[in-house]
């Protein structure tokens, strides 16, 4: 350990979202808990994300509502309270998290490296995280533990789960590792897959290999919709619970699973964090960068052929972080591929 670092005795965390990216950042928390333990971990997070954290213990959370508008902003001040903190690690780049910054006073502010910042955030940090090129994003968010001396690879990454969350899962999976699930949404349309091959991944299961399916997602009319289109499709007849469960019980149901079927979105990393595999579907995005960490192997990606095909440049010619969102892109990800991947997983 580094010895020359001085002993916080305040640490405030600012990463308001994605669910996904707060999921990464479980492992930050984890490991500044492990090497400070006398140090008051503050997190400053986004309402929706903090469902995903708040059993954390020894955390204190500072709840942002971005739908209060201005109100936020002043909650936050009021929350606040006029502290100082020894440290600020400032994990997000968006200008609405720099623009919170600006209200957290601190003696050491630890951001991004110049080639992932933006929004004005090198304005409101004074020390930077090492610059890593072609670095995944939950190893970019474990390096602010690492500025602090503590080790993130060292510690559970895992979302902690209520016991009546694992009793909800237990209902609908009574056999542990045998059911696979698919949550078939993104929050980004672009990169959903197309709801017919989900039928036919999911029938393949069902057939060849006998095990349950469950449809996993949330309640909004675009999620229950996708569902309905693929159980339609399908010539078995999965578990859909799109739209029933919470986000503890869809934990619960990830870390009892066999495997998740999924695109580019949180559950990936809920699942990789709970020790699931997961067949990623990538075309949209590089799974190099944003995959489930620890089943990148079981990716289906095909984000270097969409690179070339509507950019005309290779993968590593983009900038990283690159998004290609344009229609058909997951056409990409051949149902073959999933089922060659599924294959490996389940036996």
């Amino acid at each position: 350990m580094n010895s020359s670092i001085n002993l916080p005795r305040s640490i405030c965390l600012l990463r308001l979202s994605a669910l996904g990216d707060v999921c990464h950042c479980i492992a930050t928390a984890r490991a500044l808990q492990q090497r400070w333990p006398e140090a008051k971990l503050t997190w400053i997070v986004g309402k929706s994300e903090h469902r995903l954290v708040r059993d954390l213990p020894g955390v204190e959370f500072i709840v942002f509502d971005k739908r209060a508008g201005y109100r936020s902003f002043a909650a936050l001040r009021r929350a606040l309270g006029g502290r100082r903190f020894d440290v600020l690690l400032h994990a997000q780049v968006s200008l609405r998290a720099n623009l919170l910054a600006l209200m957290i006073r601190a003696d050491r502010r630890i951001g991004f490296d110049r080639a992932r910042s933006r929004e004005g955030h090198g304005l409101v940090v004074g020390e930077r995280i090492p610059a890593v090129a072609f670095q995944h994003q939950a190893q970019a968010l474990r390096e602010f533990a690492r500025a602090l001396d503590a080790d993130p690879d060292a510690v559970d990454p895992a979302p902690p789960i209520r016991q009546q969350d694992r009793a909800f899962s237990l209902e609908h999976q009574p056999e542990p590792g045998r059911a696979v699930l698919i949550s078939p949404c993104s929050s980004h349309p672009a990169r959903n897959w197309p709801a017919r091959r989900y039928a036919e991944a999911a029938d393949w299961v069902i057939e060849s290999t006998g095990r349950p399916v469950i449809l996993v997602g949330g309640p909004s009319e675009f999620e229950i919709e996708t569902g309905k289109r693929i159980e339609a499709a399908m010539r078995c007849t999965p578990l859909n619970l799109i739209g029933r469960d919470t986000l503890g019980q869809a934990l619960a149901m990830l870390e009892r699973a066999a495997c998740l079927i999924a695109p580019d979105s949180g559950p990936v990393h809920f699942a990789a964090a709970l020790g699931t595999p997961v067949v990623g579907l990538y075309a949209s995005t590089w799974s190099r960068r944003s995959g489930p960490l620890g089943s990148l192997e079981h990716c289906v990606d095909r984000f270097p052929e969409a690179c070339r095909q509507y950019l005309g440049r290779e993968p590593e010619q983009v900038r990283w972080g690159k998004r290609i969102e344009a229609p058909g892109v997951m056409d990409l990800v051949e149902v073959e591929a999933v089922i060659e991947r599924l294959e490996k997983v389940l036996t």
